[in-house]
């Protein structure tokens, strides 16, 4: 007899209601609504990183000596810290469509951990720039360097709550829609990693 704790609860069909009305965006994972929220944050974040091109163009001696002060390993062991928390999500997603519910809960578990040990790096990062005087006032590279990341860390925030919640609530619907949230967290790093540690 399989164990019923480790049986997917059948809430499927109210999740296929809650999204079917949304035409062809019914076909992608999760709920609709996050894709939208998802373009949006993108939208919010490629703005920045615009403006972080238009730093670099205009003062690119500014731009070098700030980004110079920059922890590139550390921006480094992050990036490998989200991209692996973001194969935990997917294993989670397949672990759950196996109707594998305590698999799941625990590669949403990893997840969430990674997550922690990111902002426990970016916390590090934060202290030293501060206790060498580089504030948000310092310079226009600082002030978009301090907003972007920041902003980044409290959607990594965001994140974590979201997949306690959908490891709570767990169904295959929930944690899709948990796990999409969550990649987008790890795209929008991957995308910030190299334009602001690396781009010369």
């Amino acid at each position: 007899m399989q164990d019923t704790e480790n049986k997917a609860p059948e809430n499927h069909e109210s999740g296929d209601t809650l999204a079917g009305s949304w035409g062809v965006l019914s076909a992608l994972p999760g709920h609709p609504m996050m894709w939208i929220l998802i373009v949006s944050e993108i939208l919010v974040f490629g703005g920045a990183l615009i403006a972080f091109s238009g730093v670099r163009l205009g003062d690119p001696d500014t731009f070098r000596q700030s980004q110079d002060h920059l922890d590139r390993l550390a921006g480094a062991l992050n990036t490998m810290v989200l991209l692996t928390s973001g194969l935990c999500a997917a294993l989670a997603v397949n672990a759950i469509a196996a109707e594998k519910v305590s698999n799941a809960r625990r590669w949403l578990a990893a997840a969430s951990t990674l997550g922690v040990v990111f902002l426990g790096v970016k916390a590090m990062e934060y202290a030293t720039k501060l206790a060498d005087g580089l504030t948000p006032t310092t310079n226009a590279f600082f002030t978009l360097y301090y907003l972007t990341t920041g902003f980044h860390a409290l959607h990594v925030i965001a994140g974590i709550i979201i997949l306690a919640i959908v490891s709570w609530k767990a169904s295959v619907h929930t944690i899709e829609i948990g796990t999409t949230f969550w990649h987008m967290v790890d795209l929008v790093w991957v995308l910030l990693f190299p334009i602001v540690y690396l781009m010369r």
